[in-house]
């Protein structure tokens, strides 16, 4: 009984350590996804770089058309032009699972004329959460 009593304890205390190292990890993944919010809206270059790993590649449809977009590329045309007003858009990340160093977070941004739903696959390198992966979804309103 003695046993079986400390069990269950030691097994009560990693439990929680675990779910409070989970909320820390899914914190950081919407610190992460408020980066890539804020890029945009604001164009902002540095804060997109802070958000995507170098190499992701954002896959979707534009239209009818089915694209591959490196992030370079991507990256470099969100941040021309003026900011976006904010009161014009809404953004909101949804859903956060994660497994161990991998993550996929799931967002709705509700832009003038069109919604986008995006699937960010998620990786944590050297100590940082970053979007390696975007699949979006567009549905015109």
């Amino acid at each position: 009984m003695k046993k079986t009593s400390i069990l269950l304890l030691l097994f009560m205390i990693s439990t929680t350590g675990f779910s409070q190292s989970l909320e820390e990890e899914k914190a950081a993944i919407a610190k992460t996804i408020q980066l890539y919010f804020d890029g945009m809206m604001e164009r902002d270059r540095t804060k997109l770089d802070q958000a995507f790993d170098p190499s992701a590649r954002l896959i979707g449809y534009r239209g009818e058309t089915f694209t591959v977009t490196p992030y370079e590329e991507w990256a470099s045309g969100t941040a021309r032009g003026e900011k976006r007003n904010p009161a014009d858009f809404s953004n909101h990340l949804i859903e956060v699972e994660v497994k161990g160093y991998t993550a996929l977070a799931k967002t709705e941004l509700y832009w003038p004329g069109i919604y986008y739903y995006d699937y960010l696959t998620m990786v944590k390198i050297d100590g940082d959460w970053k979007i390696v992966h975007k699949t979006w979804y567009e549905e015109k309103r």
